[in-house]
């Protein structure tokens, strides 16, 4: 940062366009939301005895490519000396731009990236507002068994390439385990699924009381349209059930599959921080002509996150804010926030289960 320079910048490089457009603009949607919030509030409060600082965002494409991201970031990094780094969205992305921040000894501020890998390589800079992704499924071994003392056979079906859906893989066994289920099988599978019907054949043979996909968000949509073809019977999960846009795709097939949800507007309207999710859902319909989602949700929350810290650190090195992100405990319109202090691992935001019914996702459990 300039010596000199008054307004922050914060650099985000996102998905404006390629495979994971829709998921990029709508978490540009929610940082820019959370930039016109702060301007609208005169600013960042840094100095505790200062004035607000102006906050400006540079947001780059990177056309849902790994490389793409890298340069972007590069960028942000070295030619525009970004105050804060937000990451990218996907898993992938997320990664990929990682030893970048690391290299610079930058705080990498992490929205859309699920995967456990990111806890794995030990970086001791990414400060992530999301659950990881093998929490997704840890409560439904366990609500299943509640449900059906007799169920013992788990089947997990999941995309072999990238670190997310093993992740969900990985935790959703080691649930399993601990609920009582005696068999549980996991069949990997390439994607884009060429046959769902015969992955999803070999998958119900024999016929598990338990079913869960882990894959893209088009794998899961084959696997669900298949699973309708077919006779199934126990608890069905796809790991994209738990957005709208599922049932869009899917329509009356969507109906009793169970997904994770990261954000359900009405369990969050008491934050400790920032506004309540009505707020946000009003707001961003009125700014943006269509409802926010969880990447929406996740997107605003990690900038109420980085506000606070920032306000609690008072100033924008980089250390600092760790420090305080490490001892913050406190919920947003999006959940809890709280870090594991030795991993960072984000272990105060729960994950939600929903359940289709009637075309609408339906609470299970809060």
């Amino acid at each position: 940062m300039s010596a000199s320079r008054t307004e922050i910048l914060a650099g985000l490089s996102l998905s404006l366009s390629g495979p994971f457009e829709r998921q990029g603009r709508e978490a540009h949607d929610g940082v820019r939301l959370w930039v016109e919030h702060v301007e609208h509030a005169g600013g960042l409060k840094v100095a505790p005895h200062g004035p607000r600082r102006p906050l400006r965002l540079i947001a780059l494409d990177d056309a849902s490519s790994a490389a793409r991201a890298q340069d972007n970031v590069q960028r942000l990094l070295v030619e525009h000396q970004v105050d804060v780094l937000l990451g990218p969205y996907s898993s992938g992305l997320t990664l990929a731009v990682a030893p970048l921040a690391a290299a610079q000894g930058k705080l990498l501020w992490n929205h859309g990236g699920a995967s456990d890998a990111l806890l794995e390589r030990g970086w001791r800079h990414v400060v992530s507002v999301p659950a990881p992704a093998s929490a997704y499924f840890r409560d439904l071994p366990g609500l299943v068994k509640e449900r059906d003392p007799r169920a013992r056979l788990a089947s997990i079906v999941y995309r072999s390439s990238g670190t997310f859906a093993d992740a969900v893989r990985h935790g959703t066994q080691e649930a399993a385990h601990a609920a009582g289920f005696q068999v549980i099988r996991a069949t990997p599978f390439h994607t884009p699924i060429q046959d769902a019907r015969a992955l999803l054949a070999e998958a119900l043979t024999p016929t598990p009381d338990l079913l869960i996909g882990a894959g893209a968000f088009q794998d899961d949509v084959a696997l669900a349209r298949a699973r309708a073809a077919l006779a199934t019977s126990g608890t069905v999960a796809f790991v994209a059930a738990g957005v709208d846009a599922f049932y869009d795709e899917v329509g009356a097939g969507a109906e009793g599959i169970v997904g994770p949800s990261q954000w359900e507007p009405a369990v969050y309207e008491h934050p400790a921080i920032g506004p309540a999710s009505s707020w946000l859902c009003a707001e961003f319909l009125a700014r943006f002509r269509y409802a926010p989602g969880y990447i929406a949700a996740q997107a605003y929350a990690t900038g109420i996150v980085i506000a606070e810290c920032i306000a609690r650190a008072a100033t924008l090195e980089d250390d600092a804010l760790l420090r305080v992100a490490q001892g913050l405990e406190t919920s947003t319109l999006y959940g809890g926030f709280r870090l594991d202090p030795e991993s960072l691992r984000q272990i105060g935001h729960r994950i939600l289960l929903v359940q289709w019914h009637g075309g609408r996702r339906v609470l299970l459990r809060r």
